[in-house]
């Protein structure tokens, strides 16, 4: 056999090995889950010592296409809500036409009230009418560091999980310590209520910080419930503090594997950017950068993890 007609029966050899197998490989292939659509925001949390107004345009200067309502903001008649409890919806629509003529989508707002005060049940279902009116679709929520009532959040879950639903809104739930410290804890009263008005939003920051646990077996036990993330990072050395993502202990890549391929839109919200060890920014436009880092570092993960 010469040379040419022993390679050209070698190639058929090995096609005749390879392509049933390749055929069989193929056909028990399932379609690959469609990827989770990542929405990075930056809450204006941290731009607390300054004005909501810098807030915005800061975290727009930043890159951001999404933003998240925090709490205060100090004003030039001192600290204010960003949007008080009892605002009429309007108020809210009005901050919301705000952030889109600033070219900001708002992902998510504080409810401001721990589940079991005696208040929570009027103050949800009107953080739940200015969440619809400003097209805001989750108002967070998370219980006191020393420990919830947990027949009673189930109680007023399933109350306010229909009226959520009802206004296009989802209550989100994170960890803070206590009883509801990790996302276990968290997904076991979600999975309680069973309305998916009432979901978790995941903290990992605030896991390892309140409780020194490692939040990546954590997110494991509650992925499939998880509908967004506050992202803080935290280390414990040299200095125990939280801090910005990927500035931290916390492997990031490992955190958002599980929700990587969802389908779902999955807000990431910044609400601490700063960096370990060195003091607060004084001024606004340190702060500008902060943010751009957290936002391009949650861009390189998370397209690294749909690659």
């Amino acid at each position: 056999m010469g040379r040419r007609e022993w390679l050209l029966a070698a190639g058929a050899g090995v096609a005749g090995l390879v392509g049933p197998r390749g055929a069989a490989r193929g056909a028990d292939e399932r379609p690959r889950p469609a990827a989770t659509r990542f929405r990075i925001a930056c809450m204006t949390l941290p731009y607390s010592r300054f004005p909501l107004e810098r807030a915005l345009s800061g975290i727009r200067a930043a890159g951001y296409r999404y933003v998240a309502w925090g709490t205060t903001h100090e004003e030039e008649g001192g600290s204010a809500p960003v949007l008080p409890p009892d605002a009429p919806p309007h108020r809210a629509k009005t901050l919301g036409r705000k952030c889109r003529d600033l070219g900001l989508e708002p992902l998510m707002m504080f409810s401001m009230i721990y589940p079991e005060d005696p208040q929570a049940p009027a103050v949800f279902r009107s953080r739940i009418e200015q969440a619809s009116a400003a097209g805001v679709p989750q108002v967070l929520t998370f219980g006191h560091t020393k420990g919830g009532n947990r027949k009673l959040w189930v109680e007023r879950f399933k109350q306010l999980g229909p009226i959520a639903r009802d206004h296009g809104v989802t209550i989100v739930v994170k960890q803070h310590g206590g009883e509801t410290g990790t996302g276990a804890a968290c997904a076991e009263i979600v999975r309680e209520v069973a309305d998916p008005g009432i979901m978790v939003n995941y903290d990992a920051g605030n896991v390892m910080d309140y409780l020194d646990l490692d939040p990546i077996p954590d997110i494991k036990s509650c992925a499939e419930v998880v509908r967004s993330f506050c992202i803080k990072d935290h280390r414990n050395f040299p200095k125990d503090e939280d801090c910005g993502p990927g500035l931290g202990e916390i492997d990031h890549y490992r955190l958002l594997q599980p929700v990587a391929f969802t389908g779902r839109d999955m807000p990431l919200c910044c609400e601490n950017i700063s960096a370990p060890i060195l003091p607060p920014p004084r001024n606004p436009d340190e702060v500008d950068a902060l943010a751009r880092r957290a936002r391009e570092f949650l861009e390189i993960v998370t397209r690294g993890l749909q690659a």
